[in-house]
């Protein structure tokens, strides 16, 4: 998948017109990819297209970011608006049937959806970094961020104080935490340094807040979906990353609340396994996908 395409369409939604791409080769179920941020657009999932080689691999920009539009100068962004912005997406693309990926707040967005009764629903789910309520994501990233050197953590906790995280210091100090636990590669890939550049900065706020370590500020405050995790009942393949920013005891907590999944941990990864191992992700998720297919035959 070239990074430079234009999307192959768009999809009216009331905040603006969502860009979506259709590559690989039409063939068996087709996989809808979500990615996180919220608001990081879909080129830095660029790997998964290698999924294609006998079925579809469908991404889409959600609302305010990337190639999708921002349509109303006060957005109402919110859970029930980007499920409802999937729900669209797949209608609109006539999918009765496929896999649901989702890394991040994208996996959020996948069980969101698929606890949601939708009209077509998703056969599989694989679900990469998203641990089952913002409380661990938290309660993770803080434990991590405590072991960084001192003069990293003194420089977040001053800005953070002072309300300056836009400034320079404080995305240094931000990027010492993301080079050990969001992505690994050196230098950054370039479909991650792509997705970067088209970050929504305001549905970030409007879902989350201003940090990653919170407080969580935005529509995803309280998200929890551990109770209803028995609710799925699609196959479902968790995955992460050793070193990931949602650490894999919190991975394992959704897995074990999923009955019958699989759970799979990258040694050599953190937050984004399919930039940091990506032979061995998409044989993961090759083989789990192989498998899903033959039960259902």
């Amino acid at each position: 998948m070239n990074l430079s395409e234009k999307p192959t369409g768009f999809v009216a939604m009331p905040q603006g017109s969502v860009a979506y791409w259709r590559t690989g080769t039409p063939g068996r179920t087709p996989v809808v990819c979500l990615h996180g941020g919220p608001g990081l657009p879909h080129s830095y999932l660029e790997p998964l297209a290698r999924l294609g080689a006998d079925r579809e691999v469908i991404f889409y920009d959600q609302a305010g970011c990337g190639e999708s539009g921002r349509g109303s100068p006060e957005p109402s962004w919110s859970i029930p608006y980007f499920v409802e912005e999937l729900r669209a997406v797949v209608a609109a693309l006539g999918l009765e049937e496929f896999h649901l990926f989702g890394n991040s707040w994208g996996g959020w967005l996948a069980l969101e959806y698929t606890l949601g009764d939708p009209p077509a629903a998703p056969v599989s789910l694989l679900l990469n970094s998203s641990p089952p309520s913002v409380a661990r994501w938290i309660s993770g990233v803080c434990a991590l961020r405590a072991r960084l050197p001192r003069d990293v953590v003194r420089a977040m906790d001053e800005h953070e104080r002072a309300g300056t995280v836009h400034s320079r210091d404080y995305r240094e100090a931000l990027a010492v935490f993301n080079r050990r636990h969001m992505c690994r590669v050196r230098p950054w890939p370039a479909p991650l340094k792509a997705a970067l550049g088209g970050f929504g900065d305001e549905v970030y706020a409007a879902l989350w807040g201003t940090s990653e370590f919170g407080p969580v500020t935005g529509a995803l405050a309280d998200w929890d979906v551990t109770p209803r995790l028995p609710g799925i009942r699609v196959p479902t393949l968790v995955t992460c990353g050793r070193h990931d920013e949602a650490a894999p005891e919190h991975m394992a907590a959704l897995a074990d609340g999923i009955a019958g999944a699989r759970f799979r941990v990258f040694d050599e990864s953190s937050h984004m396994a399919f930039l940091e191992e990506p032979d061995a992700f998409i044989a993961e998720l090759s083989a789990f996908l192989a498998d899903v297919e033959a039960r259902r035959r």
